[in-house]
């Protein structure tokens, strides 16, 4: 159970004084042994070359700034949003990690999982990426273009794309989202080769089953001197977070546990003190090469606390997480979010305490609202399942989300995921954040539903689901079979090509004449025009003779050439009395465009019937 000391209302500022301490009133840390602090090595993976030496550490152009936001969300175990980037800098080609001289690496359970994980992947194996989630909520657009650029990064490179759910924050964890997220990534075309569903070599996929891993991990850190136990209550952190403030400082953990001598931790533990892991903060971090803002470095320890690794309950932060899961994943590449890029150094230093090396980091620009503003969860309409549900294709998704950013050589509307991998440059990514127009969403999938109707395996699906669409739509006016046919669904189709932008406007009322029969008698004709059987009698000479090879163009001069041969009836009247026939309506398409798209066999019948009732 947790000892909470509550102090006495009579002397709060003393109480608050005893309880944060001073700092610096205990002997300074020993410094971790060299097995814990060695530098990571710089062997390349997935075929990539090594990058030229990196700068001299005063050369960088800036330093880390304050990070609180990390450090609050730390003590509490959540995930970090990052702090603001350092100003970007463009990265030439594919950067290569830099370090210092491998280590051995420490014996043990992390070491026999390695081995086995190098005998899975096997010698020369394309790069290998992941896509990480947490599933606490479904798939939106920013996580599809993450996942996105993970995929047709590792396609590009004849690589491996990995789903790994990070499930860590049980408290979070909403029911289903961890299906739905894998449901849409194989709607979306971009199915992982390696998840909780397909199984794999390097399993369990999910962090919540992987416990045991991240406990050995912790442990081997603590056994090294690397990491600490920190028995700090909630209490404590509190008062330690409102004196920061109250000063106008950014909330830090002032590191009071790290001083503990074996003694007193011994002591504590055998009060039965509840008590979390933090990692040891040290300075001297190495500059890596990032993907795409190039040279970086944040000296961590200057600015933060020693970050929470393991918490109280055994599930680990997200640092410990996916350190320990990327190197044991054989992960070569890690394809992110620009709000990371501050915490990389931390994670180098995770794995120089490792003693492993760490992956190629790229972080990906931000994807913002063509105004510039966030793309926001709670408006529900940037959810994957939101777009299925509206009749969106999942190739307008990824053409749009790829074609506001960077990646490409051009900007390009209409491409294909293939064609998408194939001009793919992960070098020619930039740090500008991607604007994203959802206005334009769908005249992009206006382009890709042509695409899809002038295939001719792809057609055939939009047939079947039109003919759904339709008995959905109009199951209760009696739909005729003749009009669900194939080969009138597949003229109707080819015909509306190019005109709509969704398969469901084939179903709204402007095109209701499509499915339904109108019951028109003769005697509602003849109160358009006495000359009605007239007309009729004129309009199946003509689609008789020649009115499958008709344009609308040429279809409109013969039918003002019908209405000459009248007596008495103006075009007006001649095109409002062959509308009521055709579709019982009085508004909608022009007749021209009613006719091509019905052809003549519907034209005549609905004319015959309409005249013979």
């Amino acid at each position: 159970m947790m000892i909470v000391y509550n102090p006495p209302r009579g002397a709060p500022g003393n109480a608050r004084r005893r309880l944060l301490g001073r700092a610096g009133s205990r002997s300074p840390a020993p410094s971790a042994p060299p097995s814990a602090v060695g530098g990571a090595g710089s062997a390349s993976r997935g075929g990539q070359g090594l990058s030229p030496a990196p700068p001299a550490a005063g050369a960088l152009p800036s330093e880390a700034r304050a990070a609180g936001t990390a450090q609050q969300q730390e003590e509490g175990g959540g995930a970090f949003t990052g702090c603001p980037a350092p100003r970007p800098r463009r990265a030439r080609g594919l950067a290569a990690r830099c370090g210092r001289k491998r280590r051995p690496r420490p014996r043990g359970p992390c070491g026999g999982m390695a081995r086995a994980l190098r005998g899975a992947v096997g010698p020369g194996a394309g790069p290998r990426v992941r896509f990480g989630p947490s599933p606490t909520g479904f798939l939106h657009l920013g996580g599809l273009r993450t996942a996105l650029y993970n995929y047709i990064f590792a396609k590009k490179n004849q690589g491996t794309f990995i789903l790994r759910l990070e499930d860590t924050d049980q408290n979070r964890v909403v029911p289903g989202a961890a299906e739905g997220i894998e449901d849409m990534l194989e709607w979306a075309g971009i199915p992982p080769d390696e998840s909780p569903r397909r199984g794999g070599s390097v399993g369990p996929y999910l962090q919540s089953h992987r416990l045991e891993l991240y406990r050995s991990a912790s442990d081997a850190l603590l056994e090294s001197g690397a990491a600490y136990r920190c028995f700090c209550s909630p209490q404590r952190l509190q008062l330690l977070k409102k004196e920061a403030l109250r000063r106008q400082q950014t909330p830090r953990y002032d590191n009071r546990c790290r001083h503990l001598t074996p003694a007193e931790v011994a002591e504590k533990l055998s009060q039965g003190l509840d008590w979390v892991v933090r990692f040891r903060l040290e300075k001297g971090v190495q500059p890596f090469q990032d993907l795409v803002y190039g040279w970086s470095r944040h000296e961590v320890a200057d600015v933060e606390g020693d970050p929470v690794i393991l918490k109280g309950d055994g599930f680990p932060t997200y640092h410990l997480a996916n350190v320990v899961d990327d190197h044991h994943m054989g992960i070569s590449h890690v394809l992110r979010g620009t709000e990371w890029l501050t915490s990389t150094s931390k994670h180098l230093l995770l794995y120089r305490a490792f003693g492993w090396d760490p992956p190629q980091f790229g972080h990906l620009p931000l994807l913002l609202n063509r105004d510039g503003g966030k793309l926001s969860k709670r408006q529900g309409d940037i959810f994957l399942e939101h777009f299925a549900r509206e009749g969106y294709l999942p190739e307008a998704l990824l053409d749009i989300i790829t074609n506001c950013g960077s990646g490409f050589p051009e900007k390009q509307m209409g491409r294909t995921l293939e064609e998408l991998i194939s001009q793919f440059e992960i070098g020619r990514i930039t740090s500008h954040s991607a604007l994203l127009d959802l206005e334009q969403l769908p005249e992009f999938n206006r382009v890709h539903l042509t695409r899809h109707i002038e295939n001719e395996e792809l057609r055939q699906k939009l047939i079947k689901e039109l003919q759904l669409l339709v008995e959905q739509v109009y199951g209760d006016q009696h739909v005729d079979p003749e009009v669900l046919e194939k080969e009138y669904v597949e003229r109707v189709l080819l015909l509306r090509k190019g005109h709509i932008s969704f398969l469901k406007n084939l179903v709204s009322s402007d095109y209701s004449y499509l499915w339904v029969r109108p019951s028109v008698s003769r005697e509602q004709l003849q109160t358009v025009s006495a000359e009605a059987d007239e007309i009729g009698k004129l309009v199946l000479g003509l689609m008789t003779r020649q009115g499958g090879g008709l344009t609308m163009e040429e279809l409109n001069k013969e039918l003002r050439s019908i209405q000459k041969q009248t007596q008495e009836t103006k075009y007006s009247s001649v095109m409002k009395l062959l509308r009521l026939a055709l579709s019982g309506q009085q508004h909608g398409p022009s007749v021209a465009e009613m006719m091509v798209t019905l052809g003549p066999k519907e034209v005549c019948g609905r004319i015959h019937k309409a005249l013979s009732s």
